[in-house]
């Protein structure tokens, strides 16, 4: 089996991420990035998204948002490197949230990608706060956000925001093993 995984990374250059089945994929300028259809996350349209966001999909219950994965492109200036995307996109999770681990990570993309495929991970709980339809104020969630620089210097931060317990920490491992930097 070993040699078999040697050789899919051969020929083209390229380095895809894995996404799992039943998982659908947004699609950026900088990067792609799987989330899980299968468990009623869906895309949003452009015109409904915060400008912020370069592409975002969402899971809703009952007219609650539960679960969001949201990419985020040139959010910070003065930004070079992945720990300069994480330090930036680590400040905005909040004064209600508990950093759980922090990790630098390799993400896929082209061979000549070079550090643009070097990431950081931060993983941290917080508190929902009711606003803009998320659940009701103090209800627990978890988050998981990678941020880096891709490979035409352009900064990018991506999230997956769900209520505790929803998502498991191996779709959370499958959520950052599924992007491809560009």
């Amino acid at each position: 089996m070993g040699a078999a995984l040697l050789l899919t990374g051969c020929g083209d250059g390229q380095d895809p991420a894995s996404v799992p089945e039943g998982w659908g994929t947004l699609e950026t300028r900088s990067l792609s990035v799987g989330y899980p259809k299968n468990e009623g996350y869906a895309e949003q349209p452009a015109a409904e998204r915060a400008k912020s966001n370069a592409a975002v999909a969402l899971q809703s219950k009952d007219g609650i948002r539960t679960g969001m994965v949201s990419v985020q492109l040139d959010f910070a200036t003065g930004v070079s490197d992945a720990a300069g995307a994480a330090a930036a996109a680590g400040a905005g999770i909040g004064m209600n949230s508990t950093r759980r681990a922090t990790e630098d990570v390799r993400l896929a993309g082209p061979d000549d990608a070079g550090e643009a495929r070097d990431a950081r991970r931060i993983d941290y709980d917080f508190t929902a706060d009711g606003q803009d339809d998320t659940p009701n104020v103090g209800t627990p969630m978890t988050g998981v956000l990678v941020a880096g620089v891709d490979s035409k210097g352009v900064p990018f931060v991506v999230r997956l925001n769900a209520v505790k317990d929803a998502v498991d920490a191996e779709d959370l491992d499958a959520f950052v093993e599924s992007i491809t930097v560009k």
